[in-house]
């Protein structure tokens, strides 16, 4: 059983990382905690087109954000003035200017000036690598009340549209005694992932959903009282919007992965560690004997030591010190999957 909600992610991630789909195996990315300003995934598996994907690796290792993306997608083949070459964006053509220089600092247009004209032209086509993008919400710990609130998020996610398959993941009635009627609560849209020993068997299969349609999003839904009458409030959001918020949300995932929990720990204490889980290598704090928290494992827990400064003046096979190490393992790993 998993200590918390965190470590339960990570598995998740892990799992989904070596076997997805539960309907047969995909190629996919996967990454934790991303979506919009107004929600936020748990886990997001981005399926890719294998060869695409290797053609999105010449764009670098950093994600694109909407702005690089307006402009490698629309560089033209030839040298072209930017404003000929590019549509109108929607706001002002510095920020388009800004976003040219930046694109030519990273190396993935080139730019000219003719006179006081800025030129530019791709040096590759920016490829259709996502095909799929699914949403997981992760509950380990499925009560009543856990239940009632993945409802609601779950019936807002599945109006929206934004993914092409939402799921909860939980961990099966068998280990936590959960109810089946509590599966009931969710939309039917949703499939649920039971989690046992490290496996996932499929309680509920997903419909999929429509991301280039219009979609719902829900602003506000009544409450259960018997006395609240309100009608619900929405406003509807169309399918451009959602392809352009897909391809950011894909691009970070490129970027970040499920190991960046890295960027957030304290790999450099000499009581971090990882542990080789059912799937995939975990945190483990050696204080605290156990699978810390990202919220537990920063500058301000107690039990933070730095390594000591001999740690990392040895030389292999951990030279620079074990965090080090662990980093570098961490990192290769995400860009293998890459």
């Amino acid at each position: 059983m998993a200590d918390s909600e965190f470590a339960f992610e990570l598995r998740v991630c892990a799992w989904a990382e070596r076997h997805w789909h539960p309907d047969g195996e995909r190629p996919c990315l996967v990454a934790r905690q991303l979506g919009t300003k107004r929600r936020r995934w748990d886990t997001v598996i981005v399926e890719v087109d294998p060869a695409a994907l290797a053609a999105r690796a010449n764009f670098g290792p950093e994600r694109l954000d909407s702005d690089l993306l307006h402009v490698v997608r629309n560089a033209p083949e030839d040298w072209a003035f930017y404003r000929d070459a590019l549509p109108h964006p929607g706001y002002p053509w510095r920020y388009v200017r800004e976003a040219i220089h930046e694109a030519a600092d990273r190396g993935v247009i080139e730019t000219r000036r003719d006179g006081n004209k800025i030129q530019l032209r791709r040096k590759w086509p920016y490829p259709d690598w996502v095909e799929r993008i699914v949403a997981v919400e992760n509950k380990p710990d499925l009560d009543a009340s856990a239940a009632d609130a993945l409802a609601d998020q779950l019936h807002r996610d599945v109006a929206l549209g934004l993914a092409d398959e939402v799921w909860l993941a939980t961990e099966s009635a068998a280990e936590r005694g959960v109810e089946r009627a509590l599966f009931a609560e969710m939309p039917v849209e949703a499939g649920v992932l039971a989690f046992a020993d490290g496996e996932a068997d499929v309680a509920w299969h997903p419909q999929s959903l429509s991301p280039d349609s219009v979609g719902t999003r829900i602003t506000e839904r009544p409450s259960d009282s018997e006395f609240d009458d309100s009608a619900a409030s929405f406003e509807y959001v169309d399918a451009d919007w959602k392809a352009d918020k897909r391809l950011a949300i894909a691009e970070r995932a490129y970027e970040r992965g499920w190991r960046s929990y890295l960027d957030t720990m304290r790999p450099d204490c000499r009581h971090f560690g990882v542990r080789r889980g059912d799937h995939g290598y975990v945190p483990h704090c050696a204080a605290k004997d156990r699978e810390q928290t990202a919220a537990e494992c920063s500058g301000s827990c107690p039990d933070y030591e730095p390594e000591p400064p001999t740690w990392r003046q040895g030389g292999w096979p951990i030279e620079g010190g074990p965090g080090a190490a662990i980093r570098r393992v961490l990192d290769e790993r995400r860009r293998r999957r890459r």
